[in-house]
């Protein structure tokens, strides 16, 4: 007989399949080994969460039947999502009978393949605004995130919902997967530059693959790679794919610091092709 409790079965109906076993995930062809110089899963979590405004909610009907529905969200300090939700609202409804939700949010910067690109689920419990110690802060995040809730935000049926984070899993894609505890999550900060990511990358590719292959022969063990592209990047680094006599090969290079500014992208990779033209001689 199962030993759960009511709560933790309510907790695993919310959550649904977002749980995936990474060792049934469907591989990318050069998987990306987790550690080193690289965002930790509670930074990519909260890296979308900072960029998103909508995602899907997951809530329980009366009947105790998961419920998913479109929301929009800000998010405090902490990285709590806050809602602004109407009682003519099922969900509504649902989170004043079972505080028991969970959030799932895209990465709104990517683009292709919708399986490869990066999601986070968040599971916790709700509160309402006023039942929260900081009612102000979370009206605040929500009205800075979604200026449009002002319209009707004082509505008698609205109400602010603030969940409170106790579980973090996050997927950046084929076979890569990794979760997060609360206080992780609540800790990390989101990565300044993501919004300059996708332009960075588009013009790494398009006008310096001579950079990107110095960096290649220079930092990673494929000194005899031919081609290289950017295909991720983010404060800690870039992340390339490679063409060498043995294959596609997935690499990581490491930028000098930690960017802490969200335009100090381009002076990272400038400095990042500067040293490995001095290592190479070239």
């Amino acid at each position: 007989m199962s030993t759960e409790t009511k709560n933790e079965r309510d907790l695993k109906a919310v959550i649904g399949v977002h749980d995936a076993d990474p060792d049934t995930a469907v591989p990318d062809v050069a998987p990306i080994a987790f550690g080193g110089n690289r965002r930790s899963a509670a930074e990519e979590s909260r890296t979308i969460l900072a960029n998103a405004t909508h995602g899907t909610l997951g809530s329980l009907s009366e009947d105790g039947t998961p419920w998913a529905s479109l929301v929009t969200f800000g998010v405090m300090d902490d990285g709590s999502p806050v809602f602004c939700l109407s009682t003519l609202a099922e969900h509504a409804r649902n989170l004043e009978n079972s505080r028991q939700a969970s959030l799932m949010v895209s990465d709104p910067f990517h683009t292709g393949e919708i399986l490869a690109g990066g999601r986070v689920t968040l599971a916790g419990k709700v509160k309402r605004s006023d039942e929260h110690p900081d009612e102000t802060s979370a009206r605040a995040a929500h009205l800075e995130a979604v200026p449009s809730a002002a319209m009707y935000a004082d509505f008698n049926d609205f109400a602010f919902w603030i969940l409170e984070v106790d579980r973090v899993r996050w997927v950046g894609g084929y076979g890569r997967m990794d979760s997060a505890s609360a206080e992780e999550y609540s800790q990390a900060e989101p990565d300044p530059v993501q919004p300059q990511v996708p332009d960075a990358i588009a013009h790494l590719n398009a006008d310096h693959p001579d950079a990107l292959l110095l960096m290649a022969r220079a930092f990673t063990k494929y000194q005899d790679a031919t081609e290289a592209k950017c295909e991720r990047a983010d404060r800690y680094g870039l992340d390339l794919q490679l063409t060498t006599p043995e294959g596609d090969k997935a690499a990581r290079v490491s930028f000098t610091d930690r960017i802490d500014k969200p335009g100090g992208l381009r002076a990272a990779t400038v400095d990042l092709a500067r040293r490995s033209r001095q290592k190479l001689g070239s």
